[in-house]
């Protein structure tokens, strides 16, 4: 287990790496000059080049990449070019609600998922499984901002239940907070919970035509004890995968809800920095949902060695 951990933990640094040069060129590259953008298109070019100057854009890029790289792994992000403060402390005060967010909806996104696709797989043919699958194909095809929108409309305007959208932040509480993200999470979560399901009764399907899976019922077991106690757990490795990589998708890829909902998350702060070309807030939130989403990765390998033990063996 110690040598498929450390070849893991390799092969996340190597990603960071190559990541973090993908990042910087690609946004070095994009056309616009920030220091242009803030000043207008009427500013004289000496004041352009003082701004510039006083930003460090004038320094050689392969300087600016180590700099900011080494600000990094210090702690030190930064500072916003367009907002003058930190841009670590920016990133975390909307950590604080992308976070939850994301694990709020990948939390009901599961909780809905794994009962729906055992239950499919369980009555494979049936009304029941036919339900089933209808619903997650109507949860896979609708799009999650009509979802939002609807919700909207039904919760928040129609029975006025909670607000429309925006954030209170946890200093009025963590009910209000969470009551704040509920709209957005079901959103977020609906369409993940289709996907989820429709991977586990699939995985479970294939795993209940396994030999071992026969050899238990010639021993006696009825359709729903093999699965339980010997199905399940073998189905979770592709499960883990999709977990993961939605994961990854509910933390960065919730800006559409974040703007559906005027939630001060990261979604939106990436979404004004690359509209103010502010090129070290969008460097750094983005090199840092790079990190969760390798992070994520290498922590489900670890759960795939923990669910199936062939993979430390093969290690």
């Amino acid at each position: 287990m110690l040598r498929y951990t450390l070849r893991r933990l390799v092969s996340l640094l190597v990603s960071l790496v190559v990541a973090s040069l993908v990042i910087f060129v690609v946004v070095e590259v994009a056309p616009g000059d920030p220091a242009s953008f803030m000043l207008g298109i009427n500013a004289a070019p000496e004041t352009v080049a003082a701004l510039r100057s006083e930003l460090g854009l004038d320094q050689p890029k392969w300087q600016r990449y180590l700099g900011w790289v080494g600000g990094m792994l210090t702690g030190d992000f930064g500072t916003s070019y367009t907002y003058r403060a930190p841009v670590g402390e920016m990133i975390a005060d909307r950590l604080w609600v992308s976070l939850p967010l994301a694990l709020y909806a990948l939390a009901l996104s599961t909780l809905i998922a794994f009962p729906a696709g055992i239950y499919a797989a369980a009555r494979r043919g049936r009304p029941g499984d036919l339900a089933v699958m209808g619903l997650t194909q109507l949860g896979v095809a609708v799009p999650n901002f009509w979802f939002a929108m609807m919700l909207v409309l039904l919760f928040a305007i129609t029975l006025g239940w909670v607000g429309a959208g925006g954030f209170p932040g946890w200093e009025a509480g963590v009910w209000a907070g969470m009551k704040a993200l509920t709209l957005p999470a079901i959103s977020l979560a609906l369409p993940q919970a289709a996907i989820l399901a429709r991977v586990m009764r699939s995985s479970l399907l294939d795993i209940l035509g396994e030999d071992f899976i026969r050899t238990a019922r010639a021993k006696g077991l009825s359709r729903g004890q093999a699965l339980w106690r010997h199905g399940l757990r073998n189905a979770l490795i592709p499960v883990l995968t999709i977990l993961g990589l939605q994961f990854a998708f509910l933390l960065a890829g919730g800006i559409i809800i974040e703007q559906v909902f005027y939630l001060p998350g990261l979604g939106r702060l990436i979404f004004q920095a690359i509209s103010a070309r502010d090129l070290i807030v969008v460097e750094s939130v983005v090199m840092l949902l790079v990190f969760a989403v390798i992070l994520v990765n290498f922590l489900v390998d670890l759960a795939y060695a923990a669910v199936d033990p062939r993979l430390r063996r093969r290690a």
